[in-house]
């Protein structure tokens, strides 16, 4: 098996459509469509079922999602390990699967103009690491969102959103101008894996425990909410399928957008990153 190939299918198996992991992956349909059957010929089983709505893992795919996930993870730690120790001038940046978000397109701009001739370096992650492999030594420098644990982590907020519930279209709520929590306290909300940063999911949970569907990515939110009616909370000013609305909750604090790094780090590209996004984020 291919890294390029795995990427593909880790692709797919968390937007659960092919059309939007070619567009996550800067790629026309059929080429990823061909890459995934022949992994699937390669593995000897059915990762994918398909249908007009969209895909599901089978068992076998969901077992291969794990295990590519891991393998990705550590190709993404050698590969940093070895740039590090032949001196390469590189940063990479982690990205909270936010990468269409306007300050983003800015700060991506504004920083190639700045460092030229810098190898930048771009790592997208799930929901459940909010620091985007910082910990993990995988990225140089985090976009992403708190609150989440920052010990031996410093942060600059660069933009505050206020956040809204995303409810099925045909939810008796979603026409509400605004909501409060608690008029929330009897759905199922939406969990992270067990081992995702409690400050993290509290937060996304609206401060107190809840049951409901473990996801990671955030398509997987969006599917949960239009297939189990579970309550999802994002951002304002998201795009979203006509299916799902978002309303405004009242009494949740805004998510705060942040740049993250290790504390200590003396990188200079990382100080003029931090500089560069702060003046990006606020135009």
């Amino acid at each position: 098996m291919e890294l390029r190939t795995l990427r593909y299918f880790v692709a797919v198996a968390e937007e659960l459509h092919f059309g939007r992991a070619a567009t996550r992956l800067h790629m026309s349909q059929p080429p990823l469509s061909r890459a995934i059957k022949q992994l699937e010929a390669d593995v000897g089983a059915l990762l994918l079922v398909r249908s007009p709505a969209g895909v599901t893992l089978t068992a076998v795919g969901t077992v291969l999602l794990d295990e590519a996930r891991a393998l990705l993870d550590h190709a993404d730690r050698v590969r940093v390990r070895v740039s590090a120790a032949a001196g390469v001038a590189t940063i990479t940046i982690g990205i909270l699967g936010d990468g269409t978000d306007p300050g983003v397109a800015r700060l991506a701009a504004d920083f190639s103009r700045h460092h030229p001739g810098i190898d930048i370096r771009v790592r997208d992650t799930d929901l459940t690491d909010p620091t985007c492999g910082l910990r993990a030594g995988l990225v140089d420098v985090a976009l992403t969102r708190a609150p989440f644990d920052v010990t031996a982590l410093t942060a600059r907020a660069l933009r505050t959103d206020p956040v809204g519930v995303v409810l099925r279209a045909d939810d008796p709520l979603a026409d509400r101008d605004g909501l409060l929590l608690a008029e929330l306290s009897d759905r199922r909300w939406f969990q992270f894996p067990q081992d995702t940063d409690p400050i993290w999911q509290s937060y996304w949970n609206g401060g107190r425990p809840r049951e409901g569907p473990v996801v990671r990515t955030v398509q997987e939110c969006l599917q949960a909410v239009l297939w189990n009616g579970t309550v999802g909370l994002a951002p304002l000013g998201h795009d979203l399928p006509a299916e799902l609305a978002v309303v405004p909750l009242t009494d949740m604090p805004p998510s705060r957008v942040v740049a993250v790094w290790n504390e200590g780090d003396t990188n200079p590209l990382i100080r003029s990153f931090i500089e560069i996004a702060s003046s990006a984020y606020r135009r």
